[in-house]
């Protein structure tokens, strides 16, 4: 039975909670929105842990103490972004170090490392990470990180995070994991052995498309002082409002979720057995080749899905312009249902790379309207 510390509390309980107390001088039930760059300092030095806003502020502070709970840090640090976040991280590496990505990685993080880190002499590879031999085969004296997205973007693999972790620290490497496509409440990866776990708050933890943040969450406190130095040397943190916007988005994650999730797994099995489907990516589906991996390391299978259109490239433009409900917009995690065609919208950056993306390829980021509407949208625009 939970008790009354925190530590004890469930997930949604401590997404209401942790970080949240009522204001000391009114009572609010809501962490209030300080808009204040500087605070007054009773002599020089002496303060109550506020000096300046970039460095910290109370709102800010009540958000990353809250997520960091759900995912079971120690330390956690918020970002203007979910990139302000990944180059916190990437930027700890120097020239002539080296990073092993998977074969899908997010278009955004390939290009931060292969573009603008790369000129700054960081060198990539990318491999299969559901491969441990070729992982291992990979590493480098000089590679520094292993960069983990599980569930991929944008094709829904899964990578077993211990197996990973396993690897990579035999030599001496970090794992970083991206979890925003599982969020904390479906997967914590530092408990799977990780090092960082880095989120685009921007999408399932703000919720609502309203917001742009990103988050790290570390429990090593050499790469929490090197990463809160770069938070306030470099300054990419989000504004108060922003992260009041991140609480307010983080109190409902828990019940978003088990709709996403409900509503994913119906769309899934929907488009499994429709004609014009060649294949359908979710870890949800007993056929999806992590499935297995999938039901021990993530809580559920999560809220997105990808499909490849047997009628390719055509075929998929003609079925993502003919949507009703579900919107043509980048982006993913929010209440409302999203589709897109990867390879000219999101993933432009890898065309042309070993990470390429099918151009038949469709995500959709499932939302939490109502099923009904969902599946009958899908199928009118799978029959146009």
């Amino acid at each position: 039975m939970s008790g009354s510390s925190s530590e004890n509390w469930g997930f949604d309980t401590r997404a209401i909670h942790v970080g949240q107390e009522p204001d000391e001088a009114t009572g609010a039930i809501t962490v209030p929105i300080h808009l204040a760059t500087t605070f007054v300092q009773a002599a020089p030095g002496q303060h109550q842990g506020f000096e300046y806003a970039r460095t910290s502020n109370p709102t800010r502070v009540a958000l990353e103490r809250c997520v960091a709970g759900l995912e079971g840090a120690e330390h956690g640090m918020a970002f203007a972004s979910g990139m302000a976040a990944e180059d916190a991280v990437v930027g700890m590496m120097r020239p002539g170090d080296h990073v092993v990505l998977g074969t899908d990685a997010y278009g955004g993080t390939f290009r931060l490392i292969d573009r603008v880190y790369g000129e700054r002499g960081i060198e990539w590879s990318a491999v299969d990470l559901a491969d441990q031999d070729a992982l291992a085969a990979a590493i480098r004296p000089e590679t520094r990180q292993v960069w983990v997205e599980t569930p991929t973007n944008p094709m829904l693999a899964v990578v077993d995070i211990s197996a990973v972790a396993d690897v990579a620290h035999a030599s001496g490497v970090d794992v970083v994991v991206d979890n925003t496509f599982a969020t904390p409440y479906l997967q914590n990866p530092l408990e799977l052995g990780a090092d960082a776990v880095v989120h685009s708050s921007t999408k399932y933890l703000g919720g609502h498309s309203d917001v742009v943040g990103g988050f790290i969450a570390v429990n090593r406190e050499d790469l929490a002082e090197r990463l809160t130095f770069v938070q306030n040397a470099v300054g990419a943190v989000p504004s108060p409002f922003d992260c009041y916007l991140l609480l307010r988005g983080v109190k409902t994650l828990g019940v978003r979720m088990d709709r996403h999730c409900d509503n994913a797994q119906a769309v899934a099995e929907f488009l499994a057995g429709h004609p014009a489907i060649d294949r359908v990516l979710f870890p949800g589906l007993p056929d999806h080749p992590g499935f297995e991996v999938a039901a021990r390391q993530m809580r559920r299978p999560g809220g997105m899905v990808s499909f490849v259109h047997a009628g390719g490239e055509a075929a998929a433009v003609a079925a993502v312009s003919a949507t009703k409900v579900f919107r043509l917009a980048e982006s993913l995690g929010a209440v409302e249902s999203l589709i897109e065609q990867p390879s000219t919208m999101t993933h432009m950056s890898v065309a042309d790379s070993p990470l390429a993306v099918d151009p038949g390829l469709v995500r959709l980021s499932v939302g939490i309207e109502t099923i009904d509407d969902l599946l009958a949208d899908l199928e009118q625009a799978l029959s146009s």
